[in-house]
């Protein structure tokens, strides 16, 4: 691996590049397709729907029924929500013209929307949500390889090239055995981009192991016992200041500099922090307490999705490891943020923004997608073994309180009073009967408990509404 320097360092001395590529040209770029409408038309869409509380109106939290494209408008033109939404993390339709059941096998969520007008559907909603983004915000979308390079350019387009932060690829599953003609299909991927190029950042770290520590810090310090690894104290490219001076009668390796001025070396020597090779080649010693955890990086290997029988899901199809987005939302907001998610499907990050001291904001347009939702804050998870279990299980509602200072997500935890479910006036019974499967309404003494049907047979009678 090589690290690029800056175009000015080039030397026609050194080699003869043959091109004839000049251009003067305009270097921005855009995706073109049928059906694309200007951005000032779809910035001056007006929402058709006007949204009411179904339930605990006065919650910060909200969760809407409806379509997206709309709510977002509302949004836009009926609160104060420009401009404030730290972090967005949408997991949308990926384009594969496919319907998805949960695993009670009921019709859950469709996919299908294809080619230019999957795009436009897309590019709509982003230009919107960038307008609720906060300038120290970011957007996470998440996808399979199907479109993910088509909406990258869509992505380039709105928040402009300079924002993109990450492709994030994600081992999602298991491997998979069918590879007679292809790769096994086991990753999917996260975009990251920002609106500015001032966000929101904790730098994201994992724990180390014991293996890990061994691997990576190898070597013990004799006079204090701590352990540490040698690293290299120059760094590709010349410099003409202080790091491309002499350092005890030594100038940095050719093509390189020191990455420390000498001065700040010599300190780290008298501190004994330099180690000497018996060649008295001088590397720098990195010792492990120092440390706060292995960095993440863009391949993440241990946020799957399906790990055994004994996780804790909703069995809405498109659910995703709540440790996934533990990782996003701890990195890119703070306590007291809001996190939007307008393909809200089971509610997972919702649930998990709720558990870190974030506002959540919450859009689909399934009305299985609501009744997960619900199920998963006033009944809780089940066991992904449950679903195959063939004896079926009548449940009573328990509620377990609320950890105050929670700083880490429990797949545990439930509430049921902290959020409004929000819907507009074709829809209000539709809701209404899911609020009142689930014991919630208006009316409801927010310390009791009340009791819950039957959660197998929730919603057998609501179906899926298609939006105009």
């Amino acid at each position: 691996m090589t690290t690029g320097v800056s175009k000015n360092k080039w030397e026609e001395k050194d080699s003869k590049i043959v091109t004839n590529e000049d251009y003067n040209g305009d270097f921005s770029y855009e995706i073109s397709y049928k059906g694309k409408t200007s951005e000032k038309d779809i910035l001056s869409s007006k929402n058709k729907h006007q949204y009411n509380s179904l339930y605990n109106p006065d919650a910060l939290n909200k969760i809407y029924f409806g379509d997206n494209f709309d709510v977002l408008n509302y949004l836009l033109a009926n609160s104060s929500l420009r401009g404030t939404v730290k972090l967005i993390y949408i997991d949308p339709p990926y384009g594969t013209n496919s319907i998805y059941q949960s695993r009670n096998q009921k019709s859950s969520y469709k996919d299908d929307l294809i080619g230019s007008h999957y795009l436009e559907f897309m590019r709509r909603r982003l230009i919107l949500l960038k307008e609720l983004l906060s300038n120290d915000g970011s957007i996470y979308v998440h996808l399979d390889g199907n479109m993910t390079f088509q909406i990258k350019m869509i992505l380039d387009e709105v928040f402009g090239a300079k924002n993109f932060r990450g492709f994030i690829t994600r081992k999602k599953c298991s491997n998979k055995n069918s590879t007679r003609k292809t790769y096994g299909n086991i990753s999917d991927y996260m975009i990251f981009y920002s609106k500015s190029d001032k966000y929101t950042w904790q730098r994201a770290t994992v724990e180390w192991s014991e293996a890990k520590i061994t691997k990576e810090y190898p070597c013990i310090d004799e006079p204090t016992g701590r352990r540490y690894k040698k690293v290299p104290i120059h760094a590709p490219g010349t410099r003409n200041g202080q790091t491309g001076k002499e350092w005890k009668g030594m100038l940095p390796p050719p093509g390189k500099h020191w990455q420390y001025t000498p001065s700040k070396l010599t300190e780290f020597d008298e501190n004994g922090e330099i180690y000497w090779s018996a060649n008295g080649n001088p590397r720098r010693k990195v010792f492990f307490d120092k440390d706060k955890g292995i960095p993440v990086q863009d391949i993440w290997l241990d946020v799957q999705d399906s790990l055994n029988q004994n996780i804790k899901i909703t069995g809405y199809p498109t659910e995703k490891n709540p440790y996934l987005l533990e990782r996003i939302i701890k990195a890119s907001s703070n306590e007291g943020d809001i996190v939007l998610d307008c393909f809200a499907g089971s509610g997972t990050t919702l649930d998990v923004a709720n558990q870190l001291g974030r506002q959540f904001i919450g859009i689909d347009n399934s009305s299985e997608a609501i009744h997960n939702i619900l199920k998963r804050f006033v009944i809780g998870l089940e066991n992904m073994g449950d679903y195959v279990s063939k004896r079926k299980k009548k449940q009573r509602l328990t509620i377990e309180p609320p950890l105050p200072n929670s700083k880490e997500y429990t797949p545990h935890l439930k509430r049921h009073n902290n959020f409004s479910v929000l819907t507009d006036k074709r829809f209000t019974s539709t809701i209404t009967a899911i609020l009142d499967d689930f014991g919630l309404n208006n009316n409801i003494n927010q310390k009791e408990i009340p009791n819950y049907k039957d959660v197998n047979s929730a919603i057998i009678s609501h179906v899926t509404k298609v939006f105009a």
